[in-house]
Parts: structure tokens; sequence; C-alpha cells
């Protein structure tokens, strides 16, 4: 029995009631979106449509875990494959020659990542894809992943917010390529809607008394592990990232900077200061290696700093600092000194201000300072050796507090 009912929404849907056999209703606004009523209760979103000259039912999914509008959203994307020619079940091939998900993580990984990403994003994408992607949805097939999917795998990861947003902007990428690709429809990206985790961005950089502590630590260690220390006082001294004190090349170093062709943001020059390039000069080169960084093995650069920097932040008691907080506690530092954000952009390679704005609020010590001269400049004139000075212009004394009082 089928009937055609208002606009399927969560009152009219809860209002449908089972009436001794199977029933579909048909939405009004949707032509062959509807919902069929078993005579069990268990309600089901179908769309019915016409595929190369056939009809067929898709069934969308059980009323609850889907949705009025979530299953308005897939009918949609349905109905859109269907009248492309594309089976919407299979994205065009035969159910058993359909791709999976890890068939288009790879073609994602060697066609997209390999041509359009520098190496650190590839390395990241492929570790999303291993640990997080098709470990949960890997066996799926691409044109039948469902937002419920993509929604699931991300709330699994809420205890690692950050971790399960850049997991979904890889999810996403590679769903919009599968529409390139012909593996899905157009607009069907399942990512769509899924609302990313509130991240709290880290406050950490080091005071003066840790980088103190600090310093003794990497003097104490310099002889176990010289390539080591070296990068973290390259790292502390530019503000540069990882990746590029890990990869530095002799050739890149001059007098007064050092010169990065293939930065994040593109090439760029990073200032040297005295002390920067003391650490430069005090690095043996070797005639079969082209790395400031040198590594283990001839000719390579040292791969690992997260080992060593474990031993030497336990060793200060600076266990909750990570590598890339030395960045921050450059741009602290600068911050703490009077350097301007578009100043400290420049030496950070940020190519926006909002990117180096997020570092304001490390300098706390100095907003401190800044704020008591404010308020210092301001309370000189409400304290009581002001009052019986200050005077309004039409005579009056004032007390300090906007109140006046005409002299007798």
């Amino acid at each position: 029995m089928a009937k055609q009912v208002s606009k399927l929404t969560k009152r009219t849907v809860d209002a449908l009631k089972p009436n001794g056999k199977d029933a579909v209703y048909w939405d009004s606004e949707l032509t062959g979106f509807g919902l069929r009523v078993r005579k069990s209760g268990r309600k089901h979103y179908v769309v019915q449509t016409r595929l190369n000259g056939r009809l067929r039912w898709f069934t969308i999914g059980q009323h609850g875990p889907f949705t009025p509008d979530d299953a308005r959203t897939e009918a949609l994307q349905i109905l859109a494959s269907a009248k492309k020619g594309i089976d919407p079940a299979t994205g065009g091939a035969t159910p058993s020659a359909a791709p999976a998900t890890a068939d288009l993580s790879k073609r994602f990984l060697e066609e997209y990542v390999a041509t359009h990403c520098k190496p650190t994003t590839r390395e990241e994408y492929a570790r999303r894809i291993r640990l997080y992607i098709n470990p949960a949805i890997g066996t799926v097939k691409v044109a039948a992943v469902a937002r419920k999917d993509i929604a699931k795998l991300h709330h699994a990861m809420r205890d690692k917010p950050y971790q399960a947003n850049r997991t979904l902007a890889v999810l996403s990428k590679m769903f919009s390529l599968a529409e390139v690709w012909g593996w899905r429809a157009d607009g069907s990206n399942p990512c769509r809607h899924v609302k990313v985790y509130k991240e709290r961005p880290r406050e950490r950089f080091l005071s003066p008394e840790e980088t103190d502590r600090l310093g003794e630590v990497l003097r104490e260690v310099e002889s176990e592990m010289p390539s080591a220390v070296a990068a973290f006082r390259l790292l502390l001294l530019t503000g540069c990232r990882l990746s590029e004190i890990q990869t530095l090349r002799w050739e890149y170093i001059r007098e007064d900077c050092i010169e990065l062709p293939d930065a994040k943001t593109g090439g760029r020059a990073v200032p040297l200061g005295p002390e920067a390039r003391a650490v430069l000069e005090a690095i043996p080169r070797t005639a079969d290696s082209p790395w400031v960084i040198a590594g283990a093995r001839p000719g390579s650069h040292l791969v690992n700093l997260q080992k060593p920097w474990r031993l030497i932040r336990k060793r200060a008691g600076l266990e909750d600092v990570r590598i890339h907080d030395l960045r921050h506690s450059f741009a602290s530092r600068a911050l703490a000194l009077g350097e301007s954000l578009t100043m400290i952009g420049m030496l950070l390679g940020h190519t926006q201000i909002k990117t180096t704005a997020r570092y304001a609020h490390l300098a706390r010590d100095s907003i401190q300072t800044a704020a008591a001269r404010i308020t210092g400049s301001i309370g000189a004139h409400l304290r009581d050796d002001v009052q019986e000075t200050s005077v309004c212009k039409t005579g009056a004394r004032s007390d300090g507090f906007g109140r006046h009082e005409r002299p007798a």
C-alpha cells in the first residue's frame, strides 16, 4: 500500500503508525522519497527511481539513526546519481568490482598527495589513513559510505579532537576527489555537515628560568648527542619549524640568513642573529654530507628528534614541553621585547597576520606590564594627592571621581 503524505518531518514520521501490513508513505515535496512502515512498526526511509530504464528501490536507513533531513539529503544524492545513469549502490560498477574506501585511499595517496603535497604532509596523510580511516571504513564501498559512517568515525576520536578534525579534513578531500573520479555522484560528499570539535590552543612556552634549565641540560648532553643539541638550539634561536631545521642543508646557509627554497609557505629567508650563527659555525662539516643536522649513517640527516628531546626535557624538568613549543617560545620572547605582530610574522614565515595573532596570548608578562602602565596612568588621577590639585575648567575642584565642588 502506498500513500502520499505532507512533507516528511519528524512530527509526521512519528505520527505514522503500523496498520497490520507494510505500507509506504511518499513525501509530497521530493518525488521518489518515502517512508516504509513495516507491520512490526519499524520505519525505513526509501527511494524509488528509474535507473537506465528500470525501476529501482534503494533503502536509505532506519528512522532514528537517520533523521528526515538526513534521509532527504541522501535521497537527493541517490536521485542525482540515477539521473546520470550511475548506480548509487556501486558507483557505476558492478557490486563486486565497485571500489572500496581502501582503494580510494590508495589512489588519493598515489595520484593527489604525491603530486600536490609536501613530504611531511604526505607522511601525515598516510598515517591518518593507516591508523584511523582504513581500519574504520576501508572495506566499505566508496559509493555506500554515508554521513553516519563518517560521523561515527569522527565521534570515536572525540577524546583527541585535533586528530579527529584533521582526519575529517582528509576524508572530505578524499570523497571530493571520488566525485571527480566518478566513484560517487556530484554533491554527495558524506563529510558535509559533520561538525568539527572545538580545539583548545596550547599555551606553552619557556619562561626565562626554564630556558636557563634547558640551556644547562643541552650543555651537559652535548657530547652525547651533538646533532640533536645543535638542532634544538637552532629551533629556539630562529623560530623555525622542526622540518626546516631537520632537513637544513649547508647550501642554504648565508652570512646573515638561512635561505629556505621550499618552506611550508614557500621560499623564505630566516634571519640569523649572532648566537644562531655561532651555533652553525660550531657544527663540523663533512665532505660526504649536505645536511647541517647530520644523522648516524653517513650522508643522512637526523630523522628522529623526538627520542633525544624526551630525554632532554625530562632531565630539565620540562616534560610538558613539545619541540614545537620552542617556536612558540621564540614568538613569545619577541612579543615580550616589544616586537610587533607584523615583524614576528615575518620572522616566523607567516603569510597571514591572523596566523601570527594566535601567539599574542603567550606573552602574559608583557601584557601584565602593559596593563600596569595603563592602569597606573589612569590611577594617578584617582589618588588622594591629586584630588587636592585637580581643578576643572570652571574652577571647581574635583574629588577624583568626576564630581566637582565650586569654591566658596
